[in-house]
């Protein structure tokens, strides 16, 4: 079985490369040890918006008074984790249709590589079979990270995959970490009527993020009765009893706390172990592959991709390595017109889907000052805004970051209603070198959360109309 391109991973990297790969004419096979789609489609992305989804409609009956409704809520737990295991068998059922579409074989099993343009395949049967490609593409993916004092058994210290598939609902969790892994779980979880507290190593919950949004996202949680816990770690988690007892190391001192379970949320590693790497001479760095602005690997006809690379590990990131990893192949092929452009990783959205949603991109406004930038910033708060009012969710703002002397839009950050829908206007405006100027000059539709970018603008320069 020989290709010119083969992809070990289906994942939002994997399959987007064998697309693109079949699209610039490639002869192209993908190997996927589970399910066509990868965690995102199966266990990550698609599943997790389906029981957020759930989540929102329970809040909405919870406060349907607030809308003029009477409405009273109960809710079958198995039957919201059902509805998301549907969404995720759909999505990679589309995948499965992707890839007959673009004529790409799928060989299912356990790939390694072996010699040079070699990997070997391993069923579920324990039968072999060598799939042999010019071009190999590594896109292999991550898991849930684990900490010494936080073995994962499955049943009470659980990863995300267990999380979304509980047989029961817990009556009390434990997340320890507050990543968009953490807060989503958390906040689906507290929706659905579980006591939930976050246990978060650093000074603040999503550290990621603008400091301002780490502060209005806390206080949001804590109104919803989220217990929250920074500057904290847990050292220590007894399992012998009914449920467990978390040790937990506080800058107060130590305190112990009690629930059904605890979720694991402090990461993602790299799957990068048992694939060959070593065999093959392939060079890892902090435990990702080491690779070019165009994801070549040491090792030549060897590329890496998505979560197992050095970047962001965020499904949209893999997708765009994945096409501009085989546009390159393709312009040394002669299959492709131009050499691509390199990812500017500067310039990617970052989206959490808790309530209330968090988006971002660019530099915080901390980020600007530490790089010795001259800023102006500007915060519209979504109370001021005629759409959030009209939909009842007015918690959150709008923040922009601009350099003062050349008006270069440096970040956005954003918290509130539908914000993860918004983001865009910002990464775009960024890719053309837009500056304020010409941002205040488009017409934003009016109602709208978007118009919200517009008026924090507007405050950054001195100009608010609707403040």
């Amino acid at each position: 079985m020989a290709y010119d391109v083969v992809v070990l991973g289906s994942g939002p990297g994997g399959y987007v490369a064998a697309i693109r790969a079949a699209q610039l004419g490639f002869k192209t096979a993908i190997i996927e040890k589970e399910n066509l789609g990868g965690i995102c489609l199966n266990w990550g992305c698609i599943p997790t918006k389906a029981l957020l989804k759930s989540a929102q409609v329970m809040d909405y009956i919870n406060h349907a008074k607030d809308f003029g409704i009477e409405a009273s809520g109960k809710h079958d737990f198995a039957a919201v984790v059902k509805r998301s295991r549907g969404a995720a068998d759909k999505m990679s059922k589309g995948v499965q249709f992707l890839m007959k579409k673009n004529k790409i074989d799928v060989v299912m099993g356990f790939g390694k590589l072996k010699a040079k343009g070699q990997i070997e395949v391993t069923a579920a049967d324990g039968s072999k079979q060598l799939v042999e490609g010019k071009h190999i593409i590594l896109a292999t993916g991550g898991r849930s990270r684990e900490l010494p004092a936080l073995k994962q058994d499955g049943k009470k210290i659980i990863g995300y995959r267990e999380a979304m598939v509980l047989p029961e609902q817990p009556k009390s969790i434990i997340v320890v970490g507050s990543g968009a892994i953490g807060v989503e779980f958390g906040y689906f979880y507290n929706s659905m009527g579980t006591k939930v507290t976050i246990v978060e190593f650093l000074p603040r919950i999503v550290p990621v993020e603008d400091e301002d949004i780490s502060k209005e996202l806390e206080k949001q949680f804590k109104k919803k009765g989220i217990d929250v816990l920074t500057n904290a770690e847990v050292t220590k988690v007894d399992t012998s009893g009914n449920g467990v007892k978390a040790t937990v190391k506080t800058a107060n001192g130590e305190i112990t706390l009690e629930a059904d379970i605890v979720l694991s949320a402090v990461g993602v590693a790299a799957n990068i172990e048992g694939i060959g790497l070593e065999e093959t001479g392939v060079k890892t760095e902090k435990g990702k592959i080491s690779v070019d602005k165009y994801y070549q690997t040491n090792v030549p006809g060897i590329y890496a991709i998505g979560d197992c690379v050095p970047g962001q590990a965020l499904a949209h990131v893999a997708s765009k390595e994945g096409i501009i990893c085989v546009e390159n192949i393709g312009y040394n092929e002669k299959k492709y017109n131009h050499q691509p452009e390199a990812l500017d990783y500067g310039n990617v959205p970052g989206c959490t889907y808790c309530t209330p949603e968090v988006a971002s991109v660019g530099l915080t406004e901390k980020q600007a000052k530490d790089a010795g930038y001259d800023i102006k910033v500007g915060k519209f708060p979504l109370t001021a805004s005629g759409k959030a009012v009209g939909a009842g969710h007015t918690e959150g703002f709008v923040k922009v970051v601009f350099d003062a002397k050349y008006g270069e839009w440096l970040g956005t950050h954003m918290i509130g209603y539908n914000v993860t829908e918004i983001i865009i206007e910002t990464v775009v405006a960024r890719k053309l070198e837009t500056t304020y100027h010409e941002v205040l000059n488009s017409i934003h539709p009016h109602p709208t959360i978007s118009e919200s970018v517009k008026d924090a603008i507007e405050v950054a320069y001195g100009e608010a109309i609707h403040l």
